[in-house]
């Protein structure tokens, strides 16, 4: 297992406009997110699961895969991954909405179940951990293709207790299939904590037993996680065999807009984690190298907010999905003619 912590190497690598990309791919996924629960909030959204916390993982991830070439088997908090892909606030909006147009499912999956043809986004399913198996074929299936393509899968930590991991890491490095596995560890699998889910301190140990590398890196660090993220596809595409990455994120909101954690976990704790946030930290961090200014980053955020409201209109004007269409992908549908 391998301990990646941000140093004078990452600042020195990564260029004053990757940097500000970064920042803007964060920032947007979370004003999006905060979007999600408003609309929840207000009823005119079923669910939302947030990936607040998350941001700096998937944003580092996706600026190093190949849209549209690299293949993605995401979990149910990817949003800044599948934005940074390719995926828009508006499509995300069409999903929520359960509007026809959107590109998800067409309206029929629960919010943050994503999907995206386009861009090489398989489709999310409900049941935890199915999307590594996934990942794994995904990745044979390219190898015999004779592509160099890179699958990424992710989860959470609670997933990692399933019989889905095992099998799915296990059949990677047997067959040295370019699949990076990258656990979002929150610390929280719903309300149960990652002490009473198992024996170990961190999901990477496990790594050694399947002879992949296992990489621990602060998930509310963008810098440590690019390299981590650049180091990982540059493994996978060069035929070297899968990698365990386990990101330490933070949860800064319930599991989902069904669940109160305020319940579980004390406030202090909660107050105590909000500042570790990747994307305030983020901020911080760039004002002070001279990459960012305030001025920057409040423009960034007016024409964020400003995309996010014409995304939120369109969304709300897009049409419903029609009655007749119910059962469509359900059943074989016959051919005409």
């Amino acid at each position: 297992m391998t301990v990646t912590k941000a140093d004078a190497r990452d600042e020195a690598s990564l260029d004053a406009e990757t940097l500000r990309a970064m920042y803007r791919h964060m920032l947007r996924s979370r004003l999006l997110d905060e979007r999600m629960w408003v609309l929840n909030r207000q009823g005119r959204a079923p669910f939302w699961i947030s990936g607040m916390g998350h941001e700096a993982v998937q944003v580092a991830f996706g600026m190093n895969l190949r849209p549209g070439y690299d293949w993605v088997a995401p979990y149910y908090r990817d949003l800044a991954l599948t934005l940074v892909l390719g995926m828009t606030p508006r499509d995300h909006l069409l999903s929520v909405l359960a509007r026809a147009d959107d590109p998800n499912s067409g309206g029929r999956q629960m919010p943050a179940h994503y999907g995206c043809r386009r861009y090489n986004i398989i489709t999310t399913g409900s049941s935890v951990g199915t999307q590594l198996l996934h990942a794994t074929g995904i990745a044979l299936a390219s190898r015999m293709r004779g592509e160099d393509a890179v699958t990424f899968t992710s989860c959470g930590e609670g997933a990692t207790s399933e019989g889905d991991f095992h099998e799915a890491l296990n059949f990677a490095a047997t067959c040295r299939l370019a699949v990076i596995f990258v656990v979002e560890n929150n610390g929280f699998a719903i309300s149960v904590p990652w002490e009473k889910q198992m024996p170990i301190p961190n999901v990477a140990d496990r790594a050694s037993a399947y002879g992949v590398p296992g990489i621990v890196v602060d998930g509310e660090d963008p810098m440590a996680c690019f390299r981590v993220a650049k180091e990982a596809v540059t493994h996978a595409r060069r035929g070297e065999g899968p990698v365990l990455v386990e990101a330490k994120v933070l949860r800064l909101t319930s599991h989902s807009s069904d669940d109160d954690q305020r319940r579980y976990r004390a406030a202090d704790e909660l107050a105590a984690e909000k500042e570790r946030d990747c994307v305030a930290r983020f901020r911080s961090q760039l004002e002070d190298l001279g990459v960012l200014t305030s001025t920057i980053a409040d423009d960034m955020r007016t024409d964020l907010t400003r995309e996010l409201d014409r995304a939120e209109e369109e969304a709300e004007a897009a049409p419903l999905p029609e009655p007749e269409t119910a059962m469509r992908h359900v059943f074989g549908e016959a051919a005409e003619g």
